[in-house]
């Protein structure tokens, strides 16, 4: 046992302890607390992001994980324990760039800006977010730069904040395979309009019993209620103090049944891999998921190649109509499955079906790009918006709400988090296809009996949290690095058989 790790683990444990007070204060904004706390509440978020920033950025702190780096203090310390050094020293070396008084200014401009955007949500007014959406901006590009490396394009630093290894380069090349190998297909599908309804998810579905339908469906899944909780929020999300303490919520339309159905999947896929962290990291800086590209693939796995899947509804669909007999009693599980595989370009991004989706993706990475390379203007953004959703899915929002305002992570500083998206459904196809491989996939769920899937994820990729990033994940679980052509082989060959084409 290493006695310098033994030194350092206090200065863990209280950063540790505020975080766990900021995830609680964020939470409750999102959810519970009164519209006008916000002013009074961020002045103590901007303290403890603060006072958390100094337990982590300090002398001491810095002394012990260079000394810890050492040959020989490395052959002293467990793999969890060498993972905690290694994710240690790079969040110090990155904020040690950035100075405390700029890191606490963000932190409370943070603390206020989600609730700026849904003001403009909700008021279909970007105007009055775009001010705050400017700050955002410089100060991400401003700390981006402070740990650019020469020849390194500003965005690639954004991206290893959420996408570890992927570069720009990388991701134009997938994006391009995306564009074209799937436009004919969307093409191909457009000239079938009316080939399949998804009318049935859109009659009267009361909210209560939809959020009752939604607890049923997260268990159902494999989320532990006894280490977890539910909410409503207007944009979903799942955050975590601990593996026993995960929180998801999701949201409801009354004439809109796959909002609740596959927010929630979506969600709880998140929430497992948090529940399924080992003991020994839970409470930890390596307590958290491999990256976000390796959360979506999480996520992305459960609701599309699981949760859209005929073989997942077959044991499941009979008690979703016992929630909905008038609804859906008439709905045979043909037309449901059809239904919430139905295709067709949106506007929304969270109400894509699996075909479209990656356009929505595709549309904000060109947009970050842009904002990283080039200086902006912030009140041009609606405008750039609106022409690629018309240039590449011919659709063009209302409103702003519907368009540039309809996501919280530009509010939340995740610039650069978009394309985890695509990667995780990519990802997802992946591990898809080499699970099948591996155990009776298929038959698993239709018997509705996902307890051996969610145990082989915990096994080969939940259990070790950040101890392994994203790429050594993937190459111990599947042989292989990141491939794409499984995605575009699963789109292809499923709405292909979907739509009879």
């Amino acid at each position: 046992m290493s006695q310098l790790f033994e030194q350092l683990k206090p200065h863990l444990d209280k950063a540790y302890a505020y975080r766990t007070a900021l995830v609680l204060l964020s939470w409750d904004n999102s959810t519970l607390a009164p519209k006008k706390a916000l002013a009074n509440t961020s002045k103590a978020v901007a303290i403890l992001s603060g006072e958390r920033y100094k337990a982590l950025i300090n002398k001491e702190v810095k002394d012990l994980l260079w000394a810890l780096s050492t040959e020989k203090e490395q052959a002293e310390l467990t793999a969890y324990e060498k993972a905690i050094v290694k994710n240690v020293k790079k969040n110090f070396e990155d904020l040690e760039l950035i100075p405390p008084q700029e890191y606490q200014e963000y932190q409370l401009l943070l603390a206020k800006s989600k609730s700026a955007w849904e003001y403009a949500k909700t008021n279909n007014d970007f105007a009055a977010f775009a001010p705050v959406l400017k700050d955002i901006i410089a100060y991400t590009k401003k700390f981006a730069s402070y740990k650019q490396k020469e020849g390194q394009p500003l965005y690639d630093v954004q991206l290893e904040d959420f996408a570890e290894g992927f570069t720009t380069e990388i991701l134009d090349g997938f994006f391009g395979k995306l564009r074209t190998e799937l436009v004919p297909l969307v093409q191909k599908i457009r000239e079938k309009k009316g080939f399949i309804s998804r009318d049935c998810l859109h009659r009267s579905y009361d909210i209560d019993t939809q959020k009752k339908m939604a607890r049923f469906l997260s268990e159902y899944v494999g989320f532990d209620m006894d280490r977890g909780v539910i909410a409503e929020s207007m944009h979903p999300f799942t955050t975590n103090l601990h593996n026993h303490d995960v929180r998801l919520t999701s949201f409801y339309r009354e004439n809109g049944l796959e909002y609740a159905l596959f927010c929630v999947i979506h969600e709880t896929g998140h929430a497992l891999y948090e529940q399924d962290i080992d003991d020994e990291i839970t409470l930890t800086p390596i307590g958290g998921g491999a990256g976000m590209s390796m959360h979506e693939s999480q996520s992305r796995l459960y609701e599309n190649n699981f949760g859209r899947s005929k073989a997942f509804w077959k044991n499941l669909y009979s008690k979703i109509q016992a929630f909905f007999p008038e609804q859906l009693g008439d709905v045979s599980l043909d037309e449901f499955y059809g239904a919430i595989n139905y295709s067709e370009p949106g506007l929304i991004r969270t109400a894509a079906d699996e075909l479209t989706y990656p356009f929505h993706i595709m549309i904000r990475y060109e947009m970050e790009k842009m904002i990283f390379e080039n200086d902006v203007d912030v009140m041009e953004l609606p405008k750039i918006w609106n022409q690629k959703y018309e240039e590449y899915l011919g659709v063009v929002p209302p409103t702003d709400s519907e368009g540039i305002l309809q996501d919280m992570h530009w509010s939340g500083g995740m610039i650069g988090y978009f394309p985890s998206y695509a990667l995780g459904s990519a990802i997802a196809a992946q591990l898809y296809h080499y699970m099948e491989k591996e155990m009776p996939l298929e038959s698993y769920l239709e018997e509705g009996n996902l307890k051996p899937i969610q145990e082989y994820l915990k096994e080969h990729i939940h259990r070790f949290g950040e101890s392994k990033n994203t790429q050594e994940l993937l190459l111990e679980t599947t042989g292989e690095a990141f491939n794409p052509d499984y995605y575009v082989e699963y789109l292809i060959k499923k709405y292909s058989a979907l739509y009879e084409l």
